[in-house]
């Protein structure tokens, strides 16, 4: 299940932009929500990812933070007559004009944070484990 490493990941992400936001005084703001856009081709179970991202927020800044994901539809170009469409899924990589097969993904394949929204509240920062 690749989805917990995926939410350990944005966990960290999020833990270490909190830290920065500690401008040393050792105290971060919580994360209220994290967003996510993750592409329809990137291959996340979306309830697979949420029941992961809790599990990883639990004892961190994020505890408690929602999880939303927005799903960017996959969208891909033909490379000799310049077609778009989108990919749909199961993804349809041929084009649907000319049948070419020389394509390039557009859209898709997205997994990126697009919006933190940090509580007034704040907590102590974690220490990392290079740290200790």
């Amino acid at each position: 299940m690749h989805e917990m490493s995926i939410a350990v990941a944005v966990v960290e992400q999020v833990e270490e932009a909190a830290a920065g936001l500690a401008n040393g005084t050792g105290t971060a703001p919580s994360a209220q929500s994290v967003h996510l856009e993750v592409g329809e081709l990137a291959g996340v179970v979306a309830d697979a990812l949420a029941f992961s991202f809790d599990l990883a927020c639990a004892g961190t800044v994020l505890e408690g933070a929602a999880l939303t994901t927005e799903t960017v539809p996959g969208r891909a170009r033909c490379a000799r007559c310049a077609r778009d469409w989108p990919t749909g899924m199961p993804p349809r990589l041929s084009c649907p004009g000319c049948d070419g097969a020389a394509t390039e993904l557009l859209a898709g394949r997205e997994l990126r944070i697009t919006e933190v929204r940090w509580a007034e509240q704040r907590r102590p920062v974690a220490t990392l484990p290079e740290e200790r």
